[in-house]
């Protein structure tokens, strides 16, 4: 039954958070439900990577040219194709997915820093790909597919609402969710964190090092390539500088070292406290814009400093420091009368 119970609060937390979630643009305005999508597409890639890197324990930091690479088959699917924003999607998933494939192959041999360098490799050579193939506007590699509008169905939303857009990278935050959620409490979840924590123990059980690293990194590259889907979708426009995509790499892992590594709602509370520490930092030194990024980044030091596990670590942790001082207060005490 506590199992049960267990079960059913984390649902009911999740429900009433999605309704929240739901609730925000009804409130807030245009600027702001922009904000609360870049958390949500976000928190999309940083899902993903923290399959890699949480619980497979591969650290890349060149997830943002998969981001990229699902921004721009989106955008000229969309653009020059005419396609549905949705029909996109299942295309950028198994085109993702294999590329995360071919690309996990050296996690075959390379871990640690070496396999960082790699990916480091990918995020430099991706914004040259893009020039070299993609022609978008005035001869440039920016491409500005139509943004999604509203069905018919859909009563109260105008054509072109930015609420619309938000409810819909929801959905599919929350779809990504709930797959990350099922597979990290499944045999490949377990599968992953045997091979992080002791590859030749994971070895001797039967577990195949080779299909689990693989399909650790084409999975972390399917996440980020749909949020880059996303991103497009709520941005208008996809770009690929080189600097761009070196910053969104890092973003994702700075979003699951504040969430918490290796937990599932981590990487979705770790993307909410980033966009909005960042934006309160710039919103704090409109004027100074080389100042923003170090008080920033001062923030985060901190931040860390306090909770070196992240907030659902440090959450955790005070869960069961107080469930300790619970128990020790209903102990029965000895009399020491009665003792001899």
């Amino acid at each position: 039954m506590g199992g049960r119970a267990g079960l059913a609060a984390r649902v009911g937390t999740v429900v009433i958070v999605v309704a929240v979630l739901a609730w925000l643009p009804q409130y807030y305005g245009t600027t702001d439900t922009a904000l609360f999508a870049k958390a949500l597409y976000i928190a999309i890639a940083a899902m993903g990577l923290n399959l890699l890197t949480g619980y497979n324990g591969q650290v890349s930091i060149g997830h943002g040219a998969f981001f990229g690479f699902g921004a721009y088959t989106t955008a000229i699917l969309m653009n020059d194709h005419g396609w549905d924003f949705l029909a996109t999607l299942p295309v950028v998933a198994v085109a993702s997915f294999a590329i995360g494939a071919a690309v996990g192959f050296p996690a075959l041999r390379v871990r640690g820093l070496y396999l960082a360098l790699i990916t480091l490799g990918l995020a430099a050579l991706f914004p040259d790909l893009v020039t070299k193939y993609v022609h978008g506007t005035g001869g440039t590699t920016l491409v500005q597919p139509p943004q999604p509008t509203s069905p018919s169905w859909a009563t109260g939303f105008a054509p072109q609402n930015d609420q619309w857009r938000y409810y819909l990278a929801l959905a599919i935050a929350v779809v990504m969710f709930v797959i990350a959620w099922n597979l990290v409490r499944g045999r490949f979840g377990r599968a992953l964190i045997a091979v992080r924590d002791h590859e030749a123990a994971a070895s001797t059980i039967g577990i195949d090092l080779a299909r689990t690293k693989v399909t650790a990194f084409a999975l972390s590259a399917l996440y980020a390539g749909i949020a880059g889907s996303v991103g497009v979708m709520i941005t208008g426009l996809a770009t690929a500088g080189r600097v761009e995509t070196f910053q969104l790499s890092i973003d994702f892992l700075i979003a699951i070292v504040i969430g918490g590594t290796a937990t599932v709602a981590g990487p979705a509370i770790g993307a909410c406290l980033f966009v909005f520490l960042e934006q309160a930092a710039q919103d704090a030194f409109p004027r100074q814009p080389l100042l923003s990024p170090a008080i920033f980044g001062i923030g985060l030091i901190v931040l860390l400093f306090v909770l070196p596990d992240g907030v659902v670590g440090g959450a955790r942790r005070a869960g069961r420091r107080v469930r300790q001082l619970t128990r020790s207060r209903h102990r029965p005490q000895l009399d020491p009368s009665t003792t001899t």
